[in-house]
């Protein structure tokens, strides 16, 4: 939000990711051109990772917009959490820890016992390739979400609000809206 185009143009991975896209950028942009039918944009499942996710998507919004209302932008859903259980053939995923905590709670529930330590994974690369393509790869076995702008005039002031250069309305806005959050739908 806050770079111009030839900032922008000049950010190493953005250049990557706008070449590998292959359909350029801003007016010039022709969806036709793309090389990939979708984008999936896979970041890391803690708060870092969302943060990443976030100007990503704010680059596609910026730059590449028409794949976003085409329907052709995703983000990937990698889990937060490994549980083993024992005799269990197979480990559990959980991607918030709202959702940790209710596994835990049915495990106790139904009898069964954690094996070991309970994996929390900071970030993709802890992951084994197997566990990676299972839980974020494979599409049978992933989870993706859809990016949508929805109100184009909403998303525009939302940008602008949040990842644009006026410090003072992003400061209110994030005080004024503390208390309204509701921390077991945010994606930890």
């Amino acid at each position: 939000q806050k770079a111009g185009v030839g900032e922008m143009l000049a950010n190493a991975e953005c250049a990557s990711i706008i070449q590998v896209v292959g359909a350029g950028t801003g007016r010039t942009f022709d969806l036709e051109q793309m090389r990939y039918h979708k984008v999936v944009l896979m970041t890391d499942a803690d708060v870092d990772g969302s943060h990443i996710r976030c100007l990503l998507i704010t680059l596609f919004a910026r730059y590449m917009r028409p794949v976003i209302e085409a329907g052709r932008l995703y983000a990937a859903v990698p889990p937060l959490h490994r549980i083993e259980v024992v005799g269990a053939a197979e480990p559990i995923y959980t991607y918030t820890d709202k959702a940790l905590q209710q596994t835990l709670k049915k495990l106790e529930g139904q009898g069964k016992r954690v094996k070991g330590q309970i994996q929390r994974y900071k970030g993709l690369g802890e992951m084994d390739p197997s566990q990676l393509r299972n839980t974020t790869m494979h599409p049978s076995t992933r989870t993706l979400r859809r990016v949508g702008l929805g109100d184009i005039d909403l998303a525009e002031h939302s940008l602008e609000l949040l990842m644009g250069n006026d410090v003072a309305p992003r400061r209110e806005f994030i005080v004024s809206s503390a208390g309204r959050v509701d921390r077991a739908a945010v994606d930890t």
